[in-house]
């Protein structure tokens, strides 16, 4: 039998010690791509107005990256079940770094008037193509990682820890923004820092986070069964019944939260009546009192209060429904900031819900492809709401949030309605403990059988 590294025991499990390590890199891994696309949120209606790029046109420059991010996403969760979720890993983070690098040269290009507004549109678009593309590898093989290394009564709180990085970097992404903006590179400042940290981070998982061979399945696909043999790898689409539900559900209430991210931005200016330049630094504020809601929902009310996905399912889409009704009728920018915080603290919820009960509703070896279907979710919200939002936020300003009051107040229905996410999480025990029995038999194979 193979010895154990430092940080695992003999069936292949992380320690303690280790799986913290682990965790904690990978929350870096999140939080960082967060930080850098809400600061580049935050600068890019003032680069938009700055530069000459018209607002229905900005919006729509993460489309391309979105439509990639859903296509690929699955691809890379299934890759990461062949190659291991480590590689996976690194991989996205090095198309996050290359993506911020390629679209701050070509913002810095049309902010000093070296290249036409058309041009540095499509440059722009094409450098997020490679996020959506390639970036899109590490955020599947996250989640997988967790799940896989979790028990089902701890998934939800380890996936609303992952999910919070996203909070986290709400916060810290507009925080940092405007100590960035350097004299030479201006409003591109953002996207060179944050490729130069996406490189720090690419280090620490280079160097630092754990994966043991025995981990990884075999090179056609299989999970070592208890005689040494390869057996098939369970594949989920995203109509199986079982997640399609969490599916549908993540789909639209991610598609929501997008049409309030894309418009923000655009609301500060026009309700405050200043620069865009100056507003910057407003909706990076608000951003900032979202995250922060984001983060009491997902580091504090989740533990507290001991909600399951079920209960996170229709509580988060209410109470972002309600945010969306202030936001629609807010008379000022201070009661604009209340309503955008009280919508995070419903998609902090949410989000955690339908990620873990799609998550829980399968069994260990269909980790990585449900991991896929989730993050897929991520990239085809961003294809038509952001350029839907604003086009309804041109027409009449109320209209893109009284769209999701609807939508958000459908959610809550079919939460408490659909069979499947009313029930997700009872059958869970009896499912992880086969397959729990399944993998320490395959990592108890003596030196006679394949490793």
């Amino acid at each position: 039998m193979s010895a154990a590294s430092p940080d695992t025991d003999l069936f292949g499990r992380l320690d303690d010690k280790a799986k913290g390590r682990a965790f904690a890199i990978l929350f870096a891994v999140l939080l960082s791509s967060a930080a850098g696309n809400t600061a580049l949120q935050t600068v890019l209606p003032a680069i938009g107005r700055q530069v000459g790029v018209p607002d229905v046109l900005i919006s729509s420059i993460f489309s391309l990256s979105a439509l990639l991010w859903g296509v690929m996403s699955p691809v890379w969760a299934r890759m990461s079940d062949k190659r291991g979720r480590k590689p996976m890993v690194i991989l996205g983070m090095a198309g996050f770094a290359v993506s911020m690098l390629g679209f701050g040269f070509f913002i810095l290009m049309g902010l000093k008037g070296l290249m036409a507004p058309l041009a540095v549109f499509a440059g722009a678009a094409l450098s997020r193509g490679i996020f959506g593309l390639v970036g899109s590898a590490s955020n599947p093989a996250a989640q997988a990682y967790v799940a896989d290394r979790t028990a089902p009564a701890d998934r939800t709180n380890a996936l609303a820890t992952m999910a919070s990085a996203s909070g986290l970097g709400t916060i810290l992404g507009p925080a940092v923004a405007p100590f960035l903006v350097f004299p030479l590179l201006t409003l591109s400042g953002p996207m060179f820092s944050f490729a130069l940290i996406a490189g720090v981070v690419l280090v620490l998982v280079l160097r630092g986070l754990p994966e043991r061979p025995e981990e990884i399945p075999d090179r056609a696909g299989g999970a070592l069964g208890s005689k040494g043999t390869a057996a098939p790898r369970a594949r989920v689409r995203w109509n199986d019944r079982r997640i399609l539900p969490f599916v549908l559900y993540g789909f639209l209430l991610a598609s929501a939260q997008t049409v309030n991210q894309q418009t923000l931005g655009f609301m500060v200016i026009d309700k405050l009546n200043i620069t865009p330049a100056k507003a910057a630094a407003f909706a990076g504020v608000a951003m900032m009192a979202g995250a922060v809601a984001s983060l009491l929902a997902q580091w504090g009310l989740i533990r507290m209060l001991r909600l399951a996905p079920r209960q996170l399912l229709w509580l988060g889409a209410g109470c972002a429904a309600l945010g969306n009704l202030i936001v629609a009728f807010s008379p000022d920018y201070h009661t604009l900031v209340v309503g955008f915080a009280l919508c995070s603290l419903g998609y902090g919820f949410a989000r955690p819900g339908f990620t873990a009960g799609a998550s829980l509703s399968v069994g260990h070896e269909e980790q990585g492809a449900v991991a896929g279907a989730i993050s897929a979710i991520n990239g085809a919200s961003v294809i038509i709401a952001p350029v839907l939002g604003v086009a309804l936020y041109k027409w009449a300003h109320p209209s893109p949030y009284l769209m999701n009051v609807a939508l958000l107040a459908g959610l809550v229905a079919y939460a408490l309605i659909d069979p499947v996410m009313r029930r997700v999480g009872d059958a869970s025990a009896p499912r992880e403990a086969r397959d729990e029995a399944q993998v320490v038999d395959a990592s108890s194979i003596d030196a006679t059988g394949p490793h």
